[in-house]
């Protein structure tokens, strides 16, 4: 389905939403097979009148709250760059407000980066010439072209804020064991001073363009070999690279502020062992922020393993949860509308917060109609797509999906413990700093769902569509 006016479509529903401010309750809805896409639909509310019965019980304890949310975003890489400069200045406008205007969009608010090549670029390279071990050589000038625009004009859409890190794939090819940017190897101990004032370089970099940097993550999957830019940390090459290099830079370079996020692989037992070795010892834990993971650990068929990041939470509560990547992989064009890709984001989004996520970062913000580009060939969906042959935008499940959360939810909001008395629906809640209330409720069940919603100072009884995600705005 190409949906080209769709930012026209949400700006009418938010004027509805406007018009109903006086209202105590707002539900708004997507669902399968009907045309609701973050439609405003109070008639999903039961009146008085109505003799419908609740069978799933949701109650929000208002008095009772965990972690503070950060926010909800995707990644600008050079693919996603590459592709946006190839649009129209209509589309392109369509575009960036359909994620970062969270009036006429869903309100990104969050984002990530890669520090030179990763495998959504077009092709491998670095900031320095090869072989340049004081960096002497490193400039950004391969981002001003398309990167660097993008994420500008994302900030400034976003009202002049967005909450930044960066994230590297692999090292330049000769500070590692198998001169190679690609199919993993291991940063060689003598380089690790320079590969650590090589974050600190980018990071000014970017800043002095204006682009503030929050955070960074070690390395991007550090038990992963890969056909594309990658580089194996085990969990004591990790600690010690941080503890001794990374923390130590930063800090003499005057970006001790910055926070730094370690392991940025899948959940799991790998999870764990990072956050113990990590966070357990006082002389490296003072560098980390927190930890972040993504959702491969289901990629060749398994369960996505939420009970490890609630695992983190629960031991290290003073340390911090990101989830950093996840994609629907394997691109197949005929499946752009497949709902089932819009619920695995629901799914995953829900359970990571309710085990204590502070932040949800998507990967690529937008592919073109091929899932690319991509240097090595592993194509993606993205929630949008672009199809640059025709100057036309695709929005998939996905996009509306993510949005009940981003739209809604808003930095510094607090998640509300809740009960949920069923397995049949889905459910998380915050409460916003203005005191606004949010509760994300999704049924990936094939049929329609009548559930009450209660907290100390109502109770609404609400019908959710088969295959459907609501926000409830109280």
């Amino acid at each position: 389905m190409l949906l080209s006016c769709f930012s026209t479509k949400l700006t009418a529903q938010n004027n509805n939403a406007s018009s109903l401010k006086n209202n105590k309750i707002k539900v708004f809805t997507t669902a399968e097979n009907t045309n609701l896409k973050l439609s405003l639909s109070n008639d999903f509310i039961s009146n008085n009148n109505t003799q419908q019965k609740a069978t799933v019980s949701i109650i929000v304890n208002t008095e009772k709250t965990d972690q503070t949310f950060i926010g909800i975003g995707g990644a600008i890489t050079d693919a996603s760059a590459e592709v946006f400069a190839k649009l129209s200045p209509k589309k392109q406008q369509e575009f960036l407000d359909a994620y970062y205007d969270k009036n006429k969009g869903i309100g990104y608010s969050l984002a990530r980066t890669n520090i030179h090549s990763c495998d959504f670029s077009s092709d491998s390279y670095t900031y320095i010439t090869e072989g340049d071990k004081e960096l002497k050589t490193f400039n950004i000038d391969h981002d001003r072209k398309y990167r660097i625009p993008l994420i500008k004009k994302a900030i400034k859409t976003a009202g002049g804020k967005l909450t930044l890190f960066a994230s590297p794939w692999s090292p330049p090819a000769f500070m590692k064991d198998n001169n190679d940017i690609l199919h993993g190897g291991v940063l060689l101990p003598e380089f690790a001073p320079a590969w650590a004032l090589y974050y600190a370089k980018f990071i000014k970099a970017y800043e002095k363009e204006g682009i503030p940097i929050w955070g960074l993550t070690v390395q991007n999957e550090p038990m992963a070999k890969q056909s594309w830019e990658s580089c194996i940390y085990t969990p004591e090459a990790e600690r010690d690279f941080l503890k001794n290099h990374l923390g130590p830079t930063l800090e003499k370079e005057g970006l001790a502020s910055k926070n730094v996020i370690i392991w940025d692989h899948n959940r799991g037992d790998m999870l764990e062992k990072r956050a113990n070795l990590v966070f357990s010892d006082p002389e490296v834990s003072k560098y980390a922020w927190g930890i972040g993971f993504h959702w491969y650990e289901t990629w060749n068929g398994g369960p996505p393993q939420f009970e490890s990041v609630g695992k983190v939470h629960e031991k290290f509560p003073n340390k911090n949860l990101i989830f950093t990547e996840g994609c629907v992989e394997r691109f197949n064009p005929t499946k752009y509308q497949f709902w089932g890709n819009a619920e695995r984001y629901g799914i995953n989004i829900i359970n990571d917060f309710n085990n204590g996520t502070v932040a949800w970062t998507d990967w690529n913000i937008l592919l073109d109609q091929n899932g690319g580009p991509n240097h090595v060939g592993n194509f993606c969906f993205a929630p949008i797509h672009a199809d640059t042959t025709k100057d036309e935008l695709i929005f998939t499940p996905m996009y509306y999906y993510i949005g009940h959360f981003s739209k809604f939810i808003r930095p510094n909001a607090k998640r509300i413990i809740e009960t949920v008395n069923d397995k049949s629906l889905l459910s998380t809640s915050f409460i916003n700093s203005d005191g606004q209330l949010i509760t994300v409720v999704m049924n990936q069940s094939e049929k329609q769902i009548v559930y009450s919603l209660e907290n100390q100072k109502s109770k609404n009884t609400i019908t959710i569509p088969a295959h459907a995600i609501q926000t409830i705005v109280y």
